[in-house]
């Protein structure tokens, strides 16, 4: 039973409880893997989450982006992993400011980035570390091969202020296999260069349980996995009852028999289908699709519903991908159930670190 009563639509809502159990159980998985969690908060964005990923045993955060990394520097954390290549002026200027703070540690993937690094802490006393970024198959960013990881990680530990800290990669989903082929055969090379490597770092919610099959893999950097999703559900790494964030709105019109119509748009739910049929699941009604959105309507074809839902009722959507949905509200409330089942609000959070695209 919801009792949301209280709240404007179209809001975000977060069982706490399911965000607790999602911390614990991954990370309890990752200790016995015996690797390190290092978990990404650009699926919540919120400090108030982040300190609880730490005091269940994260041993750090990841961040994407520079603005995302002051704010939470600004709330204390100290231990931030940036995994984005830094470029141009005014943000290695900010780098360095944010490596004077906390210890730091950024990635890059090209002479040129690290030329731009090493230039930028050379006459400080600084010391910024750095990881090389490889690609084992998603087809993003990286170098392509052991050989270049290795090149350019010598280039890092020859270069005033700079910490050579590991290789690190963001693979496809499922690719457990190649990425421990990947690091294996890198491990063989920088060994023959008495060159180590302090960590060994991957990630990916969608293939979150399949961890134990790249055991090269030191650190495990992860973010969705605190709320879970649909497209998560549809990846095999969670179910329904994992999903700790939806989506609460109205309904505002119902023109015609089996089309209702909801006041989350675009600019509330995602617009990401990542593969699958609609923008979302409306909790309850199984049989009804979000079959179109526009800025402030969201349009459910509910023609295979047995019960129809009407105007005034709030409806609970689950989103396709969690992530973008945090990015999209100023604050979200997170709710516990009680022992009968009813959703109680039981605080409100600014989400600190939307918007910061830079």
């Amino acid at each position: 039973m919801n009792q949301f009563t209280d709240l404007d639509t179209p809001c975000v809502v977060i069982d706490e409880d399911r965000v607790e159990r999602n911390i614990q159980r991954f990370q309890a998985f990752c200790q016995q893997q015996r690797v390190q969690l290092r978990p990404h908060i650009k699926t919540h964005k919120l400090p108030y989450i982040a300190q609880k990923q730490l005091a269940a045993g994260a041993s750090g955060i990841t961040c994407q982006k520079i603005g995302e990394a002051e704010v939470f520097a600004d709330a204390g954390f100290d231990d931030i992993l940036l995994t984005f290549n830094i470029v141009g002026a005014p943000k290695l200027q900010r780098l360095l400011a944010l490596a004077r703070r906390i210890r730091l540690t950024v990635v890059a993937d090209s002479q040129t980035v690290v030329e731009g690094l090493a230039r930028t802490v050379a006459d400080t006393d600084v010391e910024l570390g750095v990881m090389v970024e490889c690609d084992t198959g998603a087809g993003r960013c990286g170098v392509q091969t052991p050989a270049q990881a290795l090149q350019l990680a010598e280039m890092i530990q020859a270069s005033r202020g700079l910490t050579f800290r590991g290789l690190m990669t963001y693979p496809k989903a499922f690719s457990e296999p190649k990425v421990e082929a990947w690091y294996r055969a890198a491990q063989g090379l920088f060994n023959q260069h008495d060159l180590p490597v302090p960590c060994f770092s991957s990630g990916g919610t969608p293939s979150m349980w399949h961890l134990a099959q790249a055991p090269m893999v030191t650190e495990y950097r992860i973010g969705t996995y605190v709320y879970q999703d649909r497209s998560q559900i549809s990846a095999g790494a969670c179910t329904a009852e994992d999903c700790a964030l939806h989506v609460l709105a109205t309904v505002v019109s119902v023109p015609v028999a089996g089309r209702v119509i909801i006041d989350a748009g675009s600019k509330a739910l995602t617009s990401d289908l990542l593969g699958l049929d609609g923008y979302g699941q409306v909790v309850g009604y199984p049989q009804a699709r979000v079959v179109g959105l526009s800025e402030e309507h969201g349009t459910l074809d509910t023609t295979a519903c047995v019960q129809q839902p009407q105007i005034g009722d709030q409806l609970l959507l689950l989103p396709n991908h969690a992530c973008p949905v945090s990015n999209l509200f100023d604050e979200v409330y997170f709710y516990r159930r009680d022992g009968q089942g009813e959703a109680r609000v039981e605080r409100c959070e600014r989400v600190a670190a939307r918007g910061k695209v830079a």
